[in-house]
């Protein structure tokens, strides 16, 4: 069970210090890993491009979400995603939510594995669009141009699908449906998937894209007001998300299948900025500088991570060892006893932790991440607890947005042990830490030697696959 939330920061749940009680999400934290310092990608699309591939998105052309000029979006069918991987070893696979990795036939969830999915395939703020009345004169012009009687995307609908079939668009998504898609679909789907599988004594791989936080935040009308705190909309959508994680750990428990299924809960990228809380006038990505659009700063990069298996995962561990989402499909792959299908035919970048979160290893086998801009350029390198900075975008960081990157004269270094925050360049107090340039350039050498050999892969191509070497 893969509980994706979209846009929550690191600081937002109680058990990692939020404001708003959590309890479900605390008492699952309890159960299992909680991971102080789990590394996202730079945007939505990166980010779930990692998560289903095991690679670093660049290598995917999946570093943006922005649609190539004239190309395709999202990934090529060519890649081996997490969903290919666990159904070739026995899963059922759905999809319930926001895909944002493909939105034309071909590209889609019931292309990449899942037997069958409902959800979006682009993204929530897509939701207001027809709340425009120019944007219905435009889409009726491009239909009447393109003479063809709809297209999954404009205007913006939920599909749904299923493996070897084309999917098809179910109903609008718009702002009536923004508020209630959550509780009143994507809930009882995944709670029904759960239980047909259970039911049929089938494993199953479920895949859940919550719309919470992404813009525009509208909280279901049973949650407005009615948080614990009884404080404004962005605390309401929190405690609405805890509540509807605890219906799907109530699912599993009722289905017989507690003991034997297990459950991640992670972000997809930080709070703050624009993502969604800035409207609200909420969202914390805890002790961190940083947010969505002010990067590579730890408060862009780190997000929470919940990794729960009763008997299996050891219980009440807090750690900061370093995990990241290219980790998922070694890591599930590894814990399945499924290496043997993980792709030797392009380069995975993920590390497999299976051995940590089963405890029998004291690390992730992970010590560095590479961090890479809405450009596809490398932004910063983190090694244990140090942190070099090649570009950055400047503050403050609500006008994080409106500027361009930035290279510094030298690459900054901070200390993330003594300086969280990221306040102190050690360049400017320091000068004995030039050796930790080496760790550094061994990272982004290994990096830039397997382009050499595996070039990445440009957006929107029709990857057909690499040369025998």
């Amino acid at each position: 069970m893969f509980m994706l939330v979209d846009n929550v920061g690191w600081g937002d749940f109680s058990v990692y210090g939020g404001t708003t009680p959590t309890p479900r999400i605390d008492k699952l934290a309890s159960e299992g890993i909680r991971f102080n310092n789990y590394n996202v990608e730079v945007q939505c699309t990166p980010t779930r491009s990692a998560i289903m591939t095991g690679r670093h998105p660049v290598r995917s052309g999946t570093y943006s979400v922005i649609p190539p000029p004239g190309g395709k979006s999202g990934m090529a069918p060519w890649e081996y995603t997490i969903a290919k991987l666990l159904s070739d070893a026995g899963y059922a696979t759905a999809l319930y939510g926001k895909w944002h990795l493909g939105n034309v036939q071909g590209r889609l969830p019931n292309d990449q594995g899942f037997d069958e999915w409902w959800g979006i395939p682009n993204s929530w703020d897509e939701a207001g669009y027809t709340s425009y009345p120019l944007f219905n004169a435009m889409v009726k012009e491009i239909l009447e141009k393109q003479k063809v009687p709809e297209l999954l995307t404009l205007p913006p609908h939920v599909l749904e699908g299923r493996k070897g079939q084309p999917s098809k668009p179910v109903m609008p998504l718009d702002m009536k449906v923004r508020s209630i898609i959550d509780g009143e679909y994507l809930i009882p789907k995944t709670i029904d998937f759960i239980k047909r599988q259970a039911a049929a004594k089938k494993p199953f791989f479920v895949y859940l894209g919550y719309s919470e936080m992404h813009p525009p935040v509208v909280c279901n009308p049973d949650f407005v007001g009615k948080s614990p705190l009884r404080g404004g909309m962005y605390s309401d959508c929190i405690a609405e998300m805890d509540f509807r994680v605890g219906q799907v750990l109530d699912a599993i428990k009722d289905a017989g299948v507690d003991d034997n299924t297990i459950v991640v809960l992670t972000s997809d990228n930080a709070g703050g900025g624009l993502s969604g809380g800035a409207g609200l006038g909420g969202g914390s990505n805890g002790p961190w500088r940083g947010n969505f659009f002010y990067t590579p700063f730890e408060g862009s990069m780190r997000v929470p991570c919940i990794v729960r298996w009763p008997g299996k995962v050891p219980a009440g561990i807090v750690t900061d060892q370093l995990l990241a989402a290219v980790d998922w499909l070694p890591t599930l792959a590894g814990i399945v006893g499924a290496t043997n299908l993980v792709p030797k035919d392009r380069p995975i970048d993920g590390v497999d932790a299976s051995a940590f979160t089963l405890g029998k290893s004291p690390t992730t086998g992970r010590n560095s991440y590479l961090f890479f801009g809405v450009d596809g350029g490398l932004m910063s390198v983190k090694w244990r607890y140090y942190k070099m900075i090649l570009r950055y975008t400047p503050g403050p960081p609500l006008e994080a947005i409106n500027h361009g990157y930035i290279t510094p004269q030298v690459p900054m270094f901070f200390d993330l042990s003594s300086d969280p925050h990221e306040d102190y360049n050690l360049w400017t107090t320091t000068l004995t830490m030039g050796w930790v340039f080496l760790p550094m350039e061994e990272a982004i050498g290994a990096y830039e030697k397997s382009v050499e050999k595996y070039p990445n892969i440009k957006p929107g191509e029709d990857f057909k696959g690499y040369k025998a070497q």
